[in-house]
């Protein structure tokens, strides 16, 4: 009966032989993951630190195929192939790979690209997300994703057992305490903003368009991203209807080499959604329509160019504003708690001071 064939990843017995004096060879058939069996060898000085020696080589063993990732692989190359794969597979936005880029560029690479695979250890790759995590908690919860990602790729093509990513430390982020503004602050906001773009004769620097306003007026009253504004096209109005309303259904994104533009969908399921307006916010479209030029884009907020509007340069805009007033504690953030605490707290009937709460910036139509 012939002898029953190795499993996959294993070997047979390990013979000792004295080959000269302080020399030992140990040697062993074993049957890679090609599914070829092959002898290793082994040597020193005696014969069990050659088979100690041997042990070591053989749970070592790298496949000896064509593939082009192994444990002897740099992690560097590692993060090649797979930025190649989740380009070629588009299931992830262009502006997400070109984040997950940035991290690789300025993070992993730096630190851990000359490692081998084999080399990137639980404790290594721990040690890394820790050192980040002490000043840039959000930089290593996003590293720790991009590290995730690559290393599952490793693991499927066989290069390492398990993911080591999988038994790193939890990365948490300081909680920050986002509070809902009052009306008298909504009031001094949007006041504050106004004061400020109002052009200043002798004042340096670039003309304010007067579009900040505005922006900041429809933030207030739907807590909707900036993104989210900036996307905003008169199709997506029906302010004759007898409750007015907004469909936010898209968002402007950067991709490098691409410049900016309107991507047809928000930044999650969730984030399509039709919203009520509340009278302020109404006035607010009614009178930009007199005024707004036409554009290709069909845009409520557009360049003098007819282009959309660049969400870098508003919220440089809107940074420079909340400086400049005091306001730098009024946060994107701190508008969408706002209106989601007045919408929770609101009686039917009752309104704000702006008109935030029912029947004005509700959503509507099951989202």
């Amino acid at each position: 009966m012939a002898r029953p064939e190795l499993p996959i990843g294993t070997w047979g017995e390990i013979r000792t032989q004295r080959l000269g004096p302080d020399r030992f060879r140990a040697r062993a058939r074993f049957r890679d993951y090609d599914g070829k069996t092959r002898d290793i060898e082994a040597t020193d000085t005696t014969g069990p630190a050659a088979e100690r020696a041997l042990k070591v080589k053989l749970r070592g063993r790298t496949t000896p195929n064509d593939d082009e990732i192994t444990r002897e692989t740099r992690v560097s190359r590692l993060a090649e192939v797979w930025v190649e794969e989740i380009t070629a597979e588009e299931r992830i936005a262009p502006q997400t790979i070109q984040r997950y880029q940035t991290s690789l560029r300025t993070a992993i690479l730096p630190a851990l690209g000359d490692l081998r695979i084999r080399e990137a250890s639980v404790g290594r790759l721990d040690r890394f997300l820790r050192d980040i995590a002490k000043d840039r908690p959000s930089a290593a919860k996003g590293t720790k994703v991009v590290l995730g990602q690559m290393f599952a790729l490793a693991e499927r093509h066989g290069a390492i057992p398990t993911n080591p990513l999988r038994d790193t430390g939890q990365q948490r982020e300081p909680r920050r305490k986002v509070v809902a503004l009052t009306d008298e602050h909504l009031h001094a906001v949007r006041a504050a903003i106004r004061e400020w773009q109002r052009p200043v004769p002798g004042k340096p620097g670039p003309r304010h368009t007067g579009d900040l306003a505005d922006i900041v007026d429809l933030m207030l009253a739907t807590g909707a991203r900036i993104g989210e504004i900036l996307a905003l096209r008169w199709e997506d109005l029906d302010l004759a209807a007898e409750r007015p309303t907004l469909t936010i259904c898209g968002t402007l994104v950067s991709v490098k080499g691409q410049g900016f533009f309107r991507q047809p969908w928000t930044k999650s399921d969730a984030g399509y959604r039709m919203v009520v307006l509340p009278r302020f916010a109404v006035g607010v479209l009614l009178a930009r329509k007199l005024v707004t030029a036409d554009n290709p884009h069909d845009a409520i907020f557009a360049s003098r160019r007819g282009t959309w509007l660049a969400p870098n340069n508003v919220r440089r805009q809107w940074r420079q504003a909340r400086a400049d007033t005091d306001l730098d504690w009024v946060t994107p953030h701190a508008f969408r708690r706002t209106v989601a605490t007045t919408l929770a707290s609101a009686m039917p009937g009752e309104e704000s001071v702006l008109g935030l709460a029912q029947p004005g910036g509700e959503v509507v139509d099951g989202q």
